[in-house]
């Protein structure tokens, strides 16, 4: 069977499989960055465990996803540095992330996630891989709708324009 021979650590990463994980392990330290500030600006103590939860789960794919990455031979991004702490009531009024802002940038965030999690498991083919990149998808997923149902309880959802039917005419 030639390099593909059935154990999937012993196969090298394909160049997709590579930039995903790549590209993956660098967007989370972004957002674990951009978090770590949200952490601050944020008053709401549901959203703050929540953001804390997030960064935590991206500090573990990262560990995960840079073994990978480090057994292959490959760099991987670097990090940033940890953000200071600050309290909210520190920041002015002006220049302060509002909760809801905050909420809405995290969802697009998962939901982006989910797309990239997506494109790495379709295009793997070492089982490991895309097993991982599972993983990912389904906590997301799970993260996402706590995320939702926190949105929902705080009335911070903005819908797109509803469908309705029309009113039929007798």
């Amino acid at each position: 069977m030639g390099i593909l021979n059935g154990n999937p650590k012993e196969e090298p990463l394909h160049y997709g499989e590579v930039i995903g994980c790549w590209a993956y392990v660098g967007a989370n330290n972004g957002m674990i960055s951009g978090y770590e500030a949200f952490i601050n600006h944020a008053g709401d103590k549901d959203l703050i465990d929540l953001l804390k939860e997030a960064v935590d789960t991206m500090k573990a794919e990262n560990k995960e996803v840079q073994r990978v990455l480090k057994e292959n031979g490959i760099t991987p991004p670097p990090s940033l540095p940890e953000r200071g702490k600050a309290s909210a009531e520190d920041i002015p009024m002006g220049a302060r992330f509002m909760d809801p802002e905050i909420s809405a940038a995290v969802s697009i965030n998962v939901g982006q996630g989910l797309v990239s999690c997506s494109q790495v498991i379709g295009q793997s083919i070492r089982e490991d891989i895309a097993m991982m990149f599972g993983k990912f998808l389904t906590d997301k997923l799970a993260f996402g709708m706590k995320l939702l149902n926190m949105n929902k309880e705080k009335g911070w959802v903005i819908p797109p324009p509803l469908h309705m039917e029309p009113q039929k005419k007798d």
